[in-house]
């Protein structure tokens, strides 16, 4: 796809605009921290600025790489005598995520590569990593977790999680842990068998019946075969999927976003971060749906700018660059209408995806950051930090 020259300049515009909202929440008011919004959540949470790593470390800004590494110590300084990270970089009682302490360690890992740093925090670092292995109810690699302990505080993913152990199979690659690493993506490239003829001895996998994507969880009898997008997308970036079922995902989620569409149940070229959406009569809604997480909402579909980053990364990363240029400027369209204050660029947190109209916190920074990514990565035909860890690249 070929960029013409007011779209080039429309993705300059928000990149400037990006970089100086990054800029803008460097500093907050809690310790100095970096801020997770400009407005709202003044916070630093440890998911949100961890996975900014990918976009402050791509700026080569030295003070977006100061202040992600002002974060890391903080967490290093607050994680707990076993080892599990904080949801809150200041608060070491602020816990209970099942992401944080993998975050931390992939964290982590970029800013010692980036740093040449590669023994930063070292202490910190064996303790996450020996508290993760304690998550593997199996004692083997594969790690659990509980209901809205990872970034979906309002969705229920419980057991086996395909987000957290993507980052798992991350942060293995990462530190060398090559045979773990190589033991997980075995079992979770295993088919999911589904209904009463499971084998209770027979481990669970993730890989979907007849599909070319990834279940959102499976514990023993239970699982979710709705479609997670930041799971799947690191799933392609991490080479867990191999080359042949990342181009068939890709192809695969652009033919059902174009069906979503055609139903009106999504307004903008980019793919909702679930589907499809949990509807008050499916066995898997919750009461607390109808207030909180209603169908193309938050965490039930809703359009996460973040996730789209790395959508557009996995897009680069199967060699689709004409599709990754397209949703690229879908993404530089989604992030610039304002919800709270009224600002040039929005960079919302989320956007409902019936509407198309953003729902959120402005001046998200993970928002922000993974614009800055995808940009990269468009720009480069590259997929920074990812690359060393799949097996050869994807569009070969």
């Amino acid at each position: 796809m070929f960029m013409d020259e007011k779209s080039i300049a429309s993705i300059d515009q928000a990149k400037e605009a990006a970089l100086r909202i990054l800029l803008h929440n460097a500093h907050g008011q809690f310790q100095g921290l970096p801020r997770t919004a400009g407005w709202g959540y003044p916070e630093p949470y440890t998911r949100d600025l961890m996975i900014s790593a990918l976009g402050f470390l791509a700026t080569g800004n030295e003070e977006l790489a100061d202040a992600l590494r002002r974060t890391l110590v903080a967490l290093a300084e607050n994680q707990t005598a076993r080892g599990l990270i904080p949801s809150l970089a200041h608060d070491p009682d602020d816990r209970g995520a099942s992401d944080t302490t993998p975050l931390f360690l992939f964290g982590l890992a970029l800013y010692r590569k980036s740093a040449n740093l590669p023994e930063f925090l070292n202490q910190a670092a064996q303790s996450a990593l020996k508290w993760m292995q304690y998550q593997s109810p199996d004692d083997r690699v594969m790690v659990s977790q509980l209901p809205t302990s990872d970034w979906r505080d309002e969705q229920w993913v419980m057991g086996y999680g395909l987000y957290v152990n993507t980052l798992v199979y991350a942060y293995l690659k990462l530190y060398g842990e090559h045979e773990s690493a190589g033991q997980l993506r075995e079992l979770m490239n295993r088919l999911e068998v589904c209904g009463e003829s499971k084998n209770p001895h027979e481990h669970e996998g993730l890989v979907v019946p007849s599909k070319p994507y990834y279940a959102l969880y499976s514990y023993k009898v239970l699982n979710s075969d709705r479609f997670d997008l930041l799971g799947n997308s690191l799933a392609i970036l991490t080479g867990i999927a191999s080359p042949e079922r990342a181009r068939d995902l890709v192809a695969w989620i652009e033919a059902e976003c174009e069906a979503m569409r055609a139903r009106g149940e999504l307004a903008v070229d980019l793919p909702s971060c679930l589907f499809p959406y949990i509807l008050p009569h499916h066995a898997d809604w919750h009461p607390r749906y109808e207030i909180y997480n209603r169908p193309g909402d938050y965490h039930n579909g809703g359009v996460w700018p973040f996730i789209c980053g790395f959508y557009v990364a996995a897009c680069v990363a199967v060699g689709r660059m004409d599709l990754a240029n397209r949703k690229l400027l879908a993404l530089t369209e989604l992030v610039k209408p304002w919800h709270e204050n009224e600002a040039e660029w929005g960079f919302n947190e989320w956007i409902h995806a019936q509407t198309g109209q953003p729902s959120g916190r402005d001046w998200q920074t993970w928002s922000a950051a993974m614009y800055l990514y995808a940009v990269q990565c468009v720009q480069r035909q590259d997929t920074p930090f990812f690359g060393d860890m799949r097996p050869g690249d994807l569009n070969r």
